[in-house]
């Protein structure tokens, strides 16, 4: 790491980083207020009067403020978790949803439904981040065997993976009577969000830490083992630690929210297209931009066919595949 820096150290862009980054400070708080302004109205959106009904403050406490926390600690946890993986396997098309991880977390879920009903939800978020962690080294297990002869390959490997994994999961949850129970986590929502149930999602302020602390050797990482192995960085290291990360992210998500599709995948490309691959720098922009994806797809479920509530993996996975199709358009046409 230290020859890396004394080698870019006194470089024209080494140089300038520094004033790129002050220059963002102010669009960085501008979007910042945005989103403040989505969670204030998450906060106000319902059918429900928390201002004119007797008892409204006291449901406003047990139900809008946790479940609007919960949109922000999910929101950064997924997107943040899209931005690591996509550093570590060096491509634009990966994150949880299309490697397979948010299916072995719900295949893990299932077996303590299945095997222990009666769980306590630590046991459950446990399960889950083990799954989560295991599926994701499966999937870079397979990546290192298989030519990968285009960015292509890398998201199809994982969306494969978690295809089959999803499979097994449906004639797990037919054999066992537990269909409905999937068809409701993979149906993300935060309308069961309430106070006593969001707590386990402080656990990803850890693993944000975690993510700051090492974005430097997340960075060296994705420019691949040699490098890495260059400047004396253990390759094999890091991406246990970040396939760690992400897994207790994704675990932790899934049992408190569900699965939210395409979060990791929007908003580190968005990021990176205006400002490059700069884990450290790029940490604020994603979490913000995340939280307030989250949020705004939440508000378009809430309102659209109110007073029902539209799953806020619904108008993600429309978002989102919107998105995911337009970059493989646009890949094409570079060739």
């Amino acid at each position: 790491m230290s020859t890396t820096t004394a080698r870019t150290a006194g470089t024209p862009d080494a140089d300038a980083a520094p004033a790129r980054r002050r220059r963002g400070v102010p669009w960085l708080l501008l979007a910042s207020l945005g989103v403040a302004a989505l969670l204030v109205a998450s906060l106000f959106t319902g059918q429900y009067d928390v201002v004119g009904a007797d008892d409204g403050a006291w449901m406003f406490a047990v139900t809008r403020v946790p479940r609007t926390v919960a949109l922000v600690l999910a929101g950064a946890a997924m997107a943040v978790s899209g931005l690591v993986m996509q550093m570590l396997t060096q491509n634009r098309f990966v994150e949880p949803t299309t490697t397979g991880t948010t299916e072995w977390a719900g295949l893990g879920l299932l077996a303590v439904t299945i095997l222990a009903p009666t769980a306590s939800i630590m046991t459950r978020m446990g399960v889950a981040i083990v799954a989560s962690f295991v599926g994701t080294m499966i999937f870079f297990l397979v990546l290192r065997r298989i030519t990968l002869t285009s960015s292509l390959v890398v998201p199809v490997v994982g969306i494969m993976l978690g295809a089959v994994v999803g499979a097994f999961s449906s004639y797990l949850a037919l054999a066992t009577n537990s269909l409905q129970y999937v068809s409701v986590w993979f149906a993300g929502s935060f309308t069961s969000v309430f106070r006593g149930q969001y707590e386990p999602l402080w656990v990803v302020l850890v693993v944000l830490v975690g993510i700051v602390v090492a974005a430097d050797r997340f960075t060296v990482a994705g420019l691949g083992r040699d490098v890495a192995t260059n400047v004396g960085l253990n390759h094999d290291r890091v991406v246990m630690l970040g396939a760690g990360l992400v897994a207790v992210a994704t675990g932790v998500v899934a049992v408190v929210v569900g699965n939210l599709p395409f979060v990791g995948l929007v908003v580190p490309n968005v990021v990176a297209l205006r400002r490059g691959d700069d884990l450290r720098s790029n940490l604020p922009w994603v979490v913000v931009l995340g939280v307030g994806l989250v949020a705004a797809c939440d508000l378009v479920g809430r309102v659209i066919i109110a007073p029902f509530e539209v799953p806020v993996s619904l108008v993600l996975g429309v978002v989102g595949s919107l998105v995911f199709i337009t970059m493989l358009v646009r890949g094409r046409r570079r060739g």
